[in-house]
């Protein structure tokens, strides 16, 4: 009996020691260096080094905190108050006491919103998150792990955004969402691997090896307890539990394999470690109780599994560890199975049962009333309704709880979409903003330029206008409609009826005057009525142009093509070569393809005429599958067709080829001369 009280005692320090251990290294960092208590700060000095004192009474704790926080009340500064509340919530968290901490938390968290800390108001969720997370109220838990997120990814703080996503993948696997774990756990690997935190990397690690147990994915596991491993050995500090935890891990997935042999192998490295027994006990008697479980597999009638079992039940006893109870007292029920001892067997089933009950290890419960029926059958019915019901429930819950951190992340995603969006509102208007200036700015350099060039800038200014006034009138051209059409119509009739006439009857006077003698007034003569013959041409084409039905219906469109390679050919003395479809009925076109075709080539012939100084030009027309195809090719100079700038020609054919829905294509070499393709669909209806 004294020796169990005093294993009990001794027990109770190591795990008090290595609790605070954990929530030190779990923890953040604390804002002051507790070491060296700041001597002009006596609310820092009450907080740190005797409300967080686990060596004093905790009632002088409770005073000293309480001393803390009356003085921080009384601060007229928002962001000391907000420092201090921070370092006494989280003291009232461990000391513990929730009403407290709630309270302060609370006041803390309204103070970072009227501050604006950023810092501040991250810890403070995270505090709360584990607060939550010592309470079980997991989906609370892992809401406030996401707020605390989203902050830190506000301020780019990667090392503490992937500890928030770790502390969200821990208690995503609390409720047994694997698959939300993992990608949260990796999430974490991502942030934390360029910052070179080996530390952190194997608790990662180490946690994606337990999930992938959970998932029974045996390959990934043992991968990833073995990599956790390899980040252990880079650490400056070696904890000597944390090799042995990933070694008893390394066991524990060889035994759900039922790979007991080489699980043993991991379960006797974990307890050959002899400072274990003192630094965690409860480890010790872990890999106690597994290899008493894998030694029944292999050896039925060995008595060691009992012996071993024993002294796992002293240590978790001592430690008052009624969830480590629990799984000794099932191992226990199996050896005495083995042993074919049922009475005894099912006495260590219901304590199991009732160890699981009291500890809340529902997973080890339904194993327990799962084994019952077999060995106990009076009462097989009543374990098996339990187990359904029980098996039923957690289903339940865990749907619950990953339906709201599915929620939580919706509604997180959403709030963060809308925080970018109003990001981008702001950077529009500032862009604008800085548009507007810079534009500002060069009016200003422009219209001072200006000023000491003004004749050079007044010749620009006039020749830009004449292309813009030019390419207005071309490609507004053929969209001028109504308004215009009785207008056209009149001038039509004038230039016909008018302007037309006189000039025939001057015509007329001319050659009446040419009956006299002289052979140079005859000639001379002849040369005027030449020329009033020509005049007359082109007032009539320009009166047929006016008049709105002969733009619809351009008639002869293969004649006018013919006379214009003819006019082009006269005024450049160049030979030239018109090659089209006789099967085409190229008038029965509708009237934009044929104005806009006419224009387009006659600005091709009229830059082969002033740029290529061409000799030969030759045009084919052709349709292929309601497909025009135009080649206009010229022997002339050519030019770097990538290097030329648009000028107002081409932009003029680019536009009307949009109208027509079609293409062109530009094919030239220095020396080579230049081919111009036309490609533009028909369609049926505008036959």
């Amino acid at each position: 009996m004294n020796n169990h009280f005093y294993y009990k005692k001794i027990y109770k320090i190591f795990i008090y020691s290595l609790l605070v251990l954990i929530i030190s290294c779990s923890k953040k960092e604390v804002l002051v260096n507790n070491s060296s208590p700041t001597k002009n700060d006596s609310i820092l000095y009450w907080v740190n080094e005797e409300g967080r004192n686990i060596d004093l009474p905790l009632d002088l704790r409770r005073k000293a905190l309480k001393k803390a926080y009356d003085s921080s009340e009384k601060l007229n500064n928002d962001s000391l108050k907000t420092k201090y509340f921070s370092n006494i919530s989280l003291a009232y968290l461990n000391l513990p006491d929730s009403t407290l901490f709630r309270k302060l938390n609370n006041r803390t968290m309204d103070l970072c919103r009227i501050t604006k800390d950023t810092i501040a108001h991250a810890e403070v969720h995270w505090d709360l998150a584990t607060f939550f997370q010592d309470y079980k109220v997991l989906d609370s838990s892992y809401y406030n792990y996401k707020e605390a997120l989203r902050i830190y990814l506000s301020i780019e703080d990667e090392i503490h955004a992937a500890r928030m996503l770790y502390n969200m993948a821990l208690v995503q696997e609390g409720a047994r969402d694997y698959t939300g774990s993992e990608i949260n756990t990796v999430r974490a690997i991502e942030l934390i691997k360029p910052y070179n935190q080996y530390r952190r990397l194997y608790s990662y690690y180490n946690l994606l090896g337990n999930i992938a147990l959970s998932l029974k994915e045996y390959d990934k596991a043992l991968e990833y307890h073995q990599q956790a491993l390899e980040y252990l050995n880079l650490t400056s500090t070696k904890d000597r539990t944390l090799e042995p935890m990933t070694q008893l891990n390394l066991g524990n997935v060889y035994q759900e394999q039922n790979q007991h042999q080489k699980a043993s192998h991991y379960f006797k490295t974990v307890l050959a470690n002899d400072s274990l027994f003192f630094h965690n006990p409860d480890l010790y008697a872990k890999a106690l109780t597994n290899l008493a479980v894998s030694t029944i597999k292999l050896d039925h009638n060995s008595a060691e599994p009992l012996n071993l079992l024993k002294k796992a039940i002293r240590i978790q006893d001592s430690l008052e560890n009624i969830k480590g109870l629990s799984i000794i007292h099932y191992g226990l029920s199996e050896y005495y199975l083995n042993k074919a001892d049922t009475a005894t067997a099912v006495l260590h089933l219901k304590e199991s049962k009732t160890l699981a009950e009291q500890s809340k290890n529902y997973e080890r419960l339904l194993k327990t009333l799962q084994l019952l029926p077999n060995i106990d059958s009076k009462n097989a019915a009543l374990y098996a309704q339990q187990y359904f019901k029980l098996n039923d429930s957690l289903q339940q819950e865990d749907r619950r709880i990953r339906d709201k951190f599915a929620r939580i992340r919706f509604e997180t995603n959403e709030f963060i979409e809308q925080n970018e969006l109003l990001d981008q509102q702001k950077s529009l208007w500032f862009g604008i903003a800085v548009t507007s200036l810079l534009l500002g700015v060069l009016l200003f350099v422009i219209i001072f330029q200006r000023i000491k060039t003004q004749k050079l800038e007044f010749q620009q200014s006039q020749q830009q206008s004449n292309e813009e006034i030019f390419n207005l009138m071309l490609s507004q051209k053929e969209k001028v409609e109504e308004g215009k059409h009785l207008e056209q119509k009149r001038i039509s009739e004038e230039l016909h009826d008018g302007i037309l006439g006189q000039m025939l009857g001057i015509r007329l006077i001319l050659s009446g005057l040419n009956k006299k003698t002289g052979d140079d007034v005859v000639e001379k003569r002849e040369g005027l009525i030449k020329k009033l013959q020509g005049v007359e041409e082109e007032i009539r084409t320009i009166s047929h142009e006016l008049n709105h039905n002969s733009y619809e219906k351009v008639t002869n469109f293969i004649l006018s093509i013919q006379d214009l390679l003819q006019t082009i050919g006269e005024s450049g003395n160049i030979s030239y070569d018109f090659v089209y479809n006789e099967d085409m009925e190229w008038d029965q076109l509708h009237g934009d393809i044929k104005i806009n075709l006419y224009r387009v080539v006659q600005e091709c012939l009229q830059n082969c005429l002033k740029h290529a100084e061409a000799s030969n030009i030759s045009v084919n027309f052709n349709v292929e599958a309601n497909t025009i195809l135009v080649h206009i090719k010229d022997d002339g100079k050519g030019f770097i067709a990538n290097k030329r700038r648009k000028g107002i020609g081409l932009k003029n054919i680019t536009s009307r080829m949009k109208k027509l829905q079609g293409s062109y294509k530009i094919d030239s070499e220095i020396g080579k001369g230049t081919i111009v393709t036309l490609t533009i669909p028909i369609d049926p209806n505008m036959i």
